[in-house]
């Protein structure tokens, strides 16, 4: 009985500590799995936003010195390209980039940088998605409508490739803030759209030492160039100063197709992989022109560097950055701009027009859109003439032909007939009202122009208008 009661001791003893490890086993586990969720959520965490205020806070960047067996899978199918190898491969994944810009040019050179394992990228634009970007900004979803474009891209790319250090800035660059952003980087990609900011950008590069790689894109046309790259040229050696504003066109006035700045993107993305690898480039003091609906490439060489440029010359007389808006004469933003060129007093509102055609009163429209462009909306009864035909002869005697037509309908009290212009957001239509004063001067009009355009009219007046 006494050994029988020391065995159950024993058991009893060795139940507990098998209760005990199952505890400790259990813990354990639950530890592991708490260890995963923080990893994971590390993982799925969306990048931190970078904005003005804290643009030295950026995550430290230690390239590795050599592959992981996860990163020889990832790349293997360029890693047995002998031009690049395992060298090219982890000089890119040391490389840190600077895309500005995330929209046309900035989506498809992010995800092929992205995806060939370009080591730090980081993304700057000060702007938001819009529906009206997604048609050619194709890293942005319907769902990010209203989210700042760097973070949409920054996502976008953290979910291609976890591995890539993804640095959003949700901010403009200016003379303020560009070279302490530049220089943190070793490549520069301008996917921008207006002319102050690459005047920046040039400036910039030049006085960091960076290369920059430059691309464009308009309606059916493309154009890349690489510049400041091992003594060649900048670009104000190809253009000392700066288009007068009113020649300048962008994508919000003159239209793109959505491929067109894809292709570009995507060649603007070879560039920076063939630099960061160690192979030549391809176009630098060479200057890209594609043309989409020839489906043609062409390449020009560029004259080399000038001696006499006022940044990357000899003699350099700009040797800081300067207020690059006031130098082009125009905003660094690709948005349009609102122009004051006729007097309050001289126009009138969407609601007064508005009055008028409720009231079926005589007067004319004159549409100085595009023809292409009133297939998408038009108000009643325009007469179309572009803004660039206004003082063509053939334009100008149908539009008086139909003055003559409409002065007629006038009440005897009515000592002018009034023509409204109208285009699309208020710009073109002042510069047409000017001209046709001028050209209508010997007939009974009151020449006036509608303020805010049709934009204003869909969103004053008729909410179900479309905007474009």
């Amino acid at each position: 009985m006494a050994a029988s009661g020391l065995e159950d001791t024993e058991l009893l003893r060795l139940r507990e500590e098998v209760a005990e490890k199952t505890r400790e086993i259990e813990r354990l586990k639950l530890m592991l799995a708490e260890g995963n969720d923080t990893k994971a959520q590390a993982k799925d965490a969306p990048p931190t936003l970078i904005e003005s205020g804290n643009i030295q806070d950026i995550p430290t960047f230690q390239p590795a010195d050599r592959l992981d067996k996860p990163a020889i899978a990832r790349y293997s199918r360029q890693l047995i390209l002998p031009e690049l190898g395992v060298k090219g491969q982890l000089a890119l994944c040391g490389t840190s980039v600077l895309l500005v810009g995330a929209g046309g040019l900035g989506c498809p050179a992010a995800v092929y940088l992205a995806a060939a394992g370009v080591g730090r990228l980081g993304l700057v634009d000060y702007d938001s998605v819009e529906l009206n970007n997604l048609h050619r900004q194709v890293l942005h979803t319907e769902g990010r409508v209203g989210t700042p474009k760097a973070l949409s891209v920054a996502t976008a790319v953290k979910g291609l490739n976890s591995t890539v250090q993804c640095v959003p800035y949700h901010l403009q660059l200016n003379s303020t803030n560009a070279l302490d952003v530049i220089k943190q980087y070793d490549i520069v990609v301008d996917c921008t759209d207006n002319v102050a900011t690459r005047y920046l950008l040039n400036d910039a590069c030049v006085f960091t030492n960076k290369p920059l790689v430059s691309g464009s894109a308009l309606r059916l046309e493309g154009q890349l160039t690489v510049y400041n790259y091992k003594g060649g040229p900048c670009y104000r050696c190809m253009y000392p100063t700066p288009p007068p504003p009113e020649t300048v066109t962008n994508c919000s006035d003159g239209g793109v197709l959505g491929v067109v700045p894809g292709i570009i993107g995507c060649l603007q993305a070879l560039e920076v992989i063939k630099m960061a690898a160690g192979q030549e480039v391809s176009y630098s003091q060479r200057l890209l022109l594609f043309d989409a609906l020839d489906g043609t490439f062409r390449s020009i060489k560029l004259r080399p560097r000038q001696a006499s440029c006022v940044v990357c010359g000899d003699a350099p007389t700009v040797t800081q950055l300067q207020d690059y808006e006031q130098f082009c004469g125009a905003k660094a933003c690709d948005k349009t701009q609102s122009l004051r060129i006729l007097q309050d007093n001289e126009r009138i509102s969407v609601q007064e027009y508005h009055t008028v055609l409720s009231s079926g009163a005589p007067h004319l429209l004159v549409d100085v859109r595009q023809p292409v462009e009133l297939d998408i909306c038009q108000l009643p009864n325009p007469i179309n003439i572009p803004i660039s035909q206004v003082s063509r002869p053939e334009q100008l005697q149908q539009l008086k032909t139909a003055v003559t037509c409409k002065v007629q309908q006038l009440e005897q009290d009515d000592h002018k007939l009034p023509v409204y212009v109208v285009c699309r957001q208020g710009n073109d239509s002042q510069l047409a009202v000017e001209q046709l004063r001028n050209l209508l001067s010997d007939l009974p009009v009151h020449v006036t122009d509608i303020r805010g355009g049709l934009m204003a009219w869909a969103r004053k007046i008729d909410t179900s208008f479309p905007e474009y």
